[in-house]
């Protein structure tokens, strides 16, 4: 079964990809992963323009409000490039399993949190802030 697109802007993919390139000769390990797996989400990627992507589509420094469907419980992470990322502060590394699985996603999509106990199925229930369309900031 072919895995849908994601829909992407140009800057973002580029440099999502610069990022895979630079790492592409790491010999192995948890970092090789992660790279090789943000390679196979940007080889799926349709990409548009800042202003033509969509309101409802998760992009780099999106604020999200996640919906954990087995618990119940909300959550609202921004999806952070690897340098920006700080758990604490609810800023999710674009390279971990949960960011990959933001990237691109669509409000009202279900997606898996892979978890070392199995996985979770989380929903984006809604854009708080998308930097493409700030217009909408519902967390400012």
């Amino acid at each position: 079964m072919k895995e849908q697109p994601i829909i992407m802007t140009w800057p973002d993919h580029a440099r999502l990809t610069e990022l895979v390139e630079q790492q592409r000769y790491l010999k192995s390990g948890t970092d090789k992963k992660s790279f090789e797996n943000l390679g196979q989400e940007l080889a799926r990627a349709q990409l548009v323009t800042d202003r033509d992507i969509p309101w409802d589509i998760v992009t780099m420094n999106s604020l999200v409000k996640i919906l954990d469907l087995g618990l119940g419980d909300e959550y609202s992470f921004t999806l952070s490039w690897p340098n920006e990322a700080n758990a604490s502060e609810g800023r999710i590394n674009v390279l971990a399993p949960l960011g990959m699985a933001l990237l691109g996603s669509r409000v009202g999509q279900e997606i898996e949190w892979p978890l070392p106990e199995g996985s979770c199925r989380l929903r984006v229930e809604e854009i708080l802030f998308q930097p493409e369309n700030n217009s909408a900031c519902k967390a400012c």
